[in-house]
């Protein structure tokens, strides 16, 4: 959940709260009716959501205060301008994060590199041929059917389709560039091991709740099929 959802979280926990004529104390709260129940249940979960961005240090009475204000229309900052201050907040965390990854990822992938078995190509794409297969190659017009197992450089899994006992099928240019440029090195029955720096993964943005910005990728890839673009 982001900050800014979290934000409208809360704001609709307020007004529940303020809709209920039961408890409305900040200490020691009773759950005496359903919106009591409700309100406290949604607290529970915009908590659970500060403590998953690791936000421990926001003030929940300073939440509440801005909510109440903004209710009331008395709040002290504009909407503008509170959504400047968040933007400012996520982009800087962002920034950290990224920065804190590409020195974890360089360092990897230098020491990586000296590797016998690893290949790495002019855009910074690492390899390692697990099985060498005997069939065609694809082009990035076709789909490929694969089966892949996806790690952190901590050793983290981010996706498997391996644990899910169940090969995906897809186009070759509708993914990652590491893998667009991955693939097409690959023959039918071929299995790789690709390390993918972030600037050919999805750099600094991210990618869901496990690929933090500037992650390097670890994929072992194997190459069922093809099925030719027309």
């Amino acid at each position: 959940m982001t900050l800014r959802k979290l934000a409208i979280v809360a704001l609709g926990a307020a007004t529940l709260t303020s809709c209920n004529e039961g408890n409305d104390s900040l200490d020691g709260a009773v759950l005496t009716t359903n919106w009591d129940s409700l309100s406290y249940s949604i607290g529970i979960s915009v908590g659970n959501g500060l403590k998953g961005q690791k936000l421990n240090e926001v003030s929940p009475n300073v939440i509440a205060q801005g909510i109440n204000d903004v209710l009331d229309s008395t709040a002290l900052i504009g909407d503008e301008q509170a959504n400047a201050i968040i933007g400012a907040f996520m982009d800087k965390q962002r920034n950290e994060q990224a920065a804190a990854a590409a020195s974890v990822a360089n360092g990897f992938l230098e020491e990586n590199a000296k590797n016998p078995d690893v290949v790495v190509t002019g855009s910074g794409l690492q390899y390692i041929v697990i099985q060498e297969g005997t069939g065609e190659k694809p082009a990035a017009t076709d789909k490929v059917k694969v089966h892949y197992h996806g790690t952190l450089v901590n050793g983290n899994v981010f996706d498997s389709s391996v644990d899910r006992g169940e090969p995906i099928e897809f186009p070759v240019n509708g993914v990652i560039p590491g893998w667009v440029e991955g693939l097409q090195l690959m023959s039918v029955g071929s299995k790789y091991k690709f390390f993918i720096p972030s600037e050919l993964a999805y750099g600094e943005r991210g990618a869901g709740q496990m690929i933090g910005p500037g992650e390097t990728l670890i994929f072992e890839v194997e190459l069922l099929g093809i099925t030719k673009g027309e």
